[in-house]
């Protein structure tokens, strides 16, 4: 399982200039969700995505504060806790990308390899890594390629939603146009060590006049607006307008 944190911005900022003195309590939840972390960013000007990754925990990382500090108007940022059998290692490390598009998950499917079937041969043969993550970006890519950026995420959530066994399909993407976060979990499948923790796989968001930030759970969201489950969130990046859509 893993946290989330987004952001897509009118004029280029940071995460430290959004957050302040919070994001210091989001970078702690990275001691347990310590399997490594990445960060990738895509410039609303830009059809590229810049990506960063290690497989190590994010608070050990001489390199986060660099990372997170460069100056951009839409960005991911991913803490990873390996599902049990999964490697630690940079391939299997989000976020991933692929020509302008960049992509972070918190969840599980089961088992791991089940979308295979539904990628497309053109994207299959792109994976690098063994994580479910890694297969369902392929399979939401697979989808835009029929459908175009925006209905084929909602295609294939909605398929995920009603054919694929998993926890959650909690997912984050983002290309030169848009920035688009799906909320869809299963409350029943929260991890044994976050059982308490029933706010575990909500997603909270918070717009201000020049940007907004959509966040997974665990640390000071005072203020910030749930998303619903079973719901995407559009961010259109020419204007930072929000809109959400029921999956």
């Amino acid at each position: 399982m893993c946290r989330l944190l987004g952001f897509s911005s009118k004029n280029s900022s940071t995460l430290p200039q959004l957050l302040g003195q919070d994001l210091d309590n989001f970078v702690a939840l990275s001691q347990i969700h310590c399997d490594g972390w990445g960060y990738a960013h895509v410039e609303h000007s830009s059809t590229h995505a810049e990506s960063f990754r290690e497989p190590i925990p994010a608070i050990d990382s001489t390199h986060l504060t660099e990372q997170i500090s460069q100056e951009t108007d839409g960005a991911l940022l991913h803490f990873r806790w390996a599902s049990k059998g999964l490697d630690v290692k940079e391939s299997n490390t989000h976020p991933f990308t692929h020509e302008g598009i960049s992509f972070i998950h918190n969840g599980s499917f089961a088992p791991f390899d089940v979308l295979v079937p539904y990628i497309s041969d053109e994207y299959r043969k792109l994976v690098t890594g063994e994580t479910d993550s890694e297969l369902y970006f392929y399979y939401v890519l697979t989808e835009i390629k029929k459908h175009g950026f925006l209905t084929g995420i909602k295609t294939a959530l909605t398929f995920i939603k009603e054919n694929i066994s998993h926890s959650s399909a909690n997912m984050m993407i983002m290309n030169k146009d848009f920035f688009v976060t799906a909320c869809r979990f299963n409350q029943d499948r929260i991890p044994e060590l976050f059982k308490k923790d029933t706010d575990y796989y909500e997603l909270r968001y918070k717009k201000t006049e020049n940007s907004v930030l959509v966040a997974s759970s665990g640390w000071n969201q005072t203020g910030w607006t749930m998303l619903k489950n079973d719901s995407l969130l559009i961010v259109d990046r020419s204007n930072q307008s929000v809109t959400t859509l029921a999956i």
